[in-house]
Formats: C-alpha cells, sequence, structure tokens
C-alpha cells in the first residue's frame, strides 16, 4: 500500500490504516479473538497506522493493540492514541499534570516508553487557542512521554487554529462523501503548514456501507442507537451527524456511481484517500474480513470525474445547508 509522511511526525504511514474504537466500545460487542483477528488482517493488508483512544472501552482497544504489538516486536507500526474525555470537558482539565497521568495511563496500556502520537480528543473549543496546553505538551515531547502531538476536532475553525501552532504534527477531522466542508480550507491549509491530516469517520458510520435500509436496527449499546440525537456526545461523529433517512437514500445514489469490481465502501474510502492534503483515513472494522476489504481500497485507483462530481452533486441536494454550517 502506498504510505504517505505523517505531517510534522516524519514518519511513513500507509494511506488506509486503522481506527479501533470498535474494537473498544459503542459499536455492539467485539470478542477478543475477533479484535486480534482485525489487527492482523489489517497489517497482512499493508496497514502500518493503527488510530486509537484511551476511552475506548475504557483502556480496552489501547490494550489489544498493546498485547498485539508486544507479540509481533518486528511490526513497523505507528500507534497513534488520544487522551482528554476520561474526565469531565472543561478547559480547566487540560493540564501538565493530567496530560502525565493520561499519557502513563495509555503507556501502560500500549506498553510503549514513548507514545508515538498522542492527540487531544476534541476538548471544548477554547483549549485549542491556549498557549500553556501547547507548552504542556511540549513538556511531554521534552520529557520522552511522547514522540509528537496533535488534534482531534469537531470543526474546522479548530482545526484551522491548531494548524498555526508550530509543533502539531496533525489534525485528525471527519472527511467523507457526506462531510465536504474540510476540503475548503483545513486540506490545503494542512499542506501548506506541513501537517498531516487523518480522516476519520470516513464511511459516515456504515452509511457509506451501502448496505443499511430505513429498517435497519442497531443494539442498544451501538452509538449509532443511543446517539442519534447527540445525548452522548457530539452527533457529529454519529452517521456524521447527518439524518440517517437522508443518509440511506444518498448513498444508494453513491453507489450508484461506483465502478464495477469495487465495493461501496472502498469507494468512498478510496475517495477520501485522493483528496489532495490526506495523508491516511481509518476505518474500523469489527471482522478481518471488513479490515481486508477496506485496506484493499489503500492501492484502488477509483476516482474519476464522475464519481468526483457525483460526490459533490449529492452533498449540495442532501447536506449542505445542514451540514456545512455546523462544522
Amino acid at each position: 500500500m502506498e504510505q504517505r509522511i505523517l505531517g510534522r511526525t516524519g514518519r511513513s504511514v500507509s494511506t488506509v490504516g486503522l481506527g479501533t474504537w470498535q474494537l473498544g466500545a459503542d459499536w455492539g460487542s467485539v470478542t477478543e479473538g475477533d479484535a486480534f483477528a482485525v489487527l492482523e488482517a489489517s497489517v497482512e493488508h499493508g496497514v502500518t497506522f493503527f488510530d486509537t483512544a484511551d476511552v475506548y472501552g475504557d483502556g480496552r482497544s489501547e490494550q489489544f493493540i498493546g498485547q498485539f504489538l508486544s507479540a509481533n516486536p518486528d511490526l513497523n507500526v505507528t500507534v497513534a492514541t488520544k487522551m482528554g474525555r476520561r474526565v469531565d470537558q472543561v478547559p480547566e482539565n487540560y493540564t501538565l499534570k493530567n496530560f502525565r497521568e493520561w499519557t502513563d495511563r495509555s503507556r501502560r496500556n500500549l506498553q510503549q516508553d514513548t507514545l508515538d502520537l498522542v492527540q487531544l480528543h476534541c476538548p471544548p473549543t477554547s483549549v485549542y487557542s491556549n498557549a500553556e496546553v501547547y507548552d504542556a505538551l511540549d513538556t511531554l515531547v521534552s520529557e520522552g512521554a511522547i514522540r509528537n502531538y496533535g488534534v482531534s476536532v469537531e470543526r474546522t475553525d479548530e482545526a484551522l487554529e491548531a494548524i498555526k501552532r508550530g509543533n502539531t504534527a496533525s489534525v485528525q477531522i471527519i472527511l467523507n462523501a457526506f462531510r465536504l466542508k474540510p476540503l475548503d480550507e483545513v486540506l490545503p491549509t494542512a499542506k501548506e503548514a506541513g501537517v498531516g491530516i487523518i480522516a476519520r469517520v470516513p464511511l459516515a458510520s456504515g452509511l457509506l456501507s451501502g448496505k443499511y435500509t430505513q429498517e435497519t436496527q442497531f443494539p442498544a449499546d451501538d452509538h449509532r442507537n443511543y446517539n442519534r440525537s447527540g445525548a452522548a456526545f457530539d452527533v457529529g461523529e454519529t452517521f456524521s451527524g447527518v439524518d440517517f433517512a437522508t443518509g440511506v437514500k444518498a448513498a444508494q445514489e453513491f453507489s450508484s456511481l461506483v465502478p464495477d469490481g469495487v465495493t461501496t465502501p472502498q469507494a468512498a474510502l478510496a475517495w477520501i484517500v485522493a483528496q489532495d492534503g490526506v495523508t491516511s483515513v481509518i476505518p474500523g472494522a469489527r471482522s478481518a474480513q471488513q479490515a481486508a476489504a477496506n485496506a484493499e481500497a489503500g492501492d484502488m485507483k477509483v476516482v474519476g470525474a464522475g464519481l468526483s462530481d457525483g460526490v459533490r452533486e449529492i452533498y449540495d441536494r442532501y447536506f449542505r445547508e445542514a451540514i456545512h454550517p455546523r462544522w
């Protein structure tokens, strides 16, 4: 698979990585065996980038990755984790003392002395412009707890603020065929600054698999059930914030644009990889088969004018008015 430099980290990572929220919680049950099968299938198909967070299963996802990499010490895999959502989301919690505590816990979970990349996990907007927060992150680098740091954001203005900071290595942002706003300013600004872009929620929580219908039901412990109104966290993380029924219709239209020999989710991932400025896209997977199919999209050159124009037309017709101003 093609490798790209992850911004200011200087590290090469696969254009399709692996998001591991599913291995922790909030997507229905994933067994320990399935979790390790997903990790194994991913690396077998060229994935060299794992994204996790200390809050995914309260450390369960990090622990799986730590155990897997400890058992496979020769693998060249970059691991990005995130911190900050195990406490109240208030600016005063983003302190050096807490950062040390959180990263120490992640280091234990991941069985790493120095974490490759730590991202602030969608903190309050004011945190992104607080110089003391970046000073604290720089201190963690100087102390050897982390090699690099970045941010995970909900909104494009948060991304643009973080990119201004000289040591921000990467920005993780929701980008998919139903969320195009990052293409306007974030991607070109990040590219000019040498900041990596990690595209998350690439399949709009599965809508862009093309498999859902208006009657599709999700388990009680799946955020696609309990967070549709944003009751648990930002609704933009669930189906990219789009109305489910509208998303099903739009996904059916997207599927009609997909060329023969390619699945709908593979086309959706390949479209993201083709966007100028994207470093890596991080689909999740609940089975080895899903992980392998996702990774195969990293080598697919299926994005022509027809698909690109179709994505824009679908977005303008179904989502722009509701989605573009919000995030």
